[in-house]
């Protein structure tokens, strides 16, 4: 219970950093594209939360036991509560953030689900900025993943299947959270996002490696069961 505490804050953390990585990837007067390029360690640091969040997410959802571990610990609590005693356990976690962190880990995706908001917030919070600069810095992350994933002279530089899977990962995020704050979301043709490319490459790899992420797209994006997806890309995600 105190290890899920520790990531329940941790999600908080994660989640004033992306707003500030994105106010300053984002803000003017400099294009998305000059932004990645000035400012590549804080694109890195973006990359990172991305990259540890899907890890995350997959990890979660193949630990079911996760949230039947918590609900028992909400019951026991509830019913010491009754007879008048009390676990050490909850001086850490107490009824109110058994509360929150039930509703956190409750999600498929929880940490995708934390960073959705967090981007959905900071559009709607910054409305001077047009949102254009927002989904056009995720969509141009989502390129270079997928040029970097794709480009026989690009992928012979990675040493390791742990390179390609942060790549991954990272362009799966970036994809997401465009769905999530472009009004007509990543699926639509009209997307800077070359879908069809980047399923491909994640078709490409060995499934065990990638049904996770194709499954987040599958079941964490907003439009892709919208009329204007088209039926290939649906095929290609089935």
């Amino acid at each position: 219970v105190a290890k899920l505490k520790r990531f329940y804050e941790f999600s908080l953390r994660l989640e004033n950093a992306l707003r500030s990585l994105l106010e300053a990837l984002t803000s003017p007067p400099y294009a998305p594209m000059q932004h990645l390029e000035r400012e590549q360690a804080l694109a890195k640091q973006f990359a990172e939360i991305l990259h540890f969040t899907l890890s995350f997410d997959e990890l979660k959802m193949t630990n079911p036991a996760i949230q039947n571990d918590f609900s028992y610990y909400r019951r026991t609590i509830s019913r010491n509560r009754l007879n008048n005693q009390q676990l050490d356990a909850e001086n850490e976690v107490n009824n109110e953030m058994a509360n929150r962190m039930s509703l956190f880990y409750a999600e498929a995706t929880p940490m995708l689900k934390t960073l959705s908001n967090a981007t959905t917030k900071f559009v709607s919070e910054n409305k001077t900025l047009p949102i254009e600069d927002t989904t056009d810095c995720l969509s141009t992350m989502a390129c270079v993943c997928r040029v970097m994933l794709e480009t026989p002279e690009y992928r012979c530089r990675f040493t390791n299947t742990d390179t390609m899977l942060f790549c991954m990962r990272v362009m799966v995020g970036v994809i997401i959270l465009y769905d999530h704050v472009h009004p007509v979301g990543a699926f639509a043709k009209t997307s800077k996002i070359d879908m069809k490319g980047c399923i491909k490459v994640l078709k490409e790899q060995p499934s065990n490696s990638v049904e996770g992420l194709l499954n987040a797209l599958r079941y964490t994006t907003r439009h892709l069961n919208d009329d204007s997806t088209s039926k290939q890309i649906r095929a290609l995600l089935q």
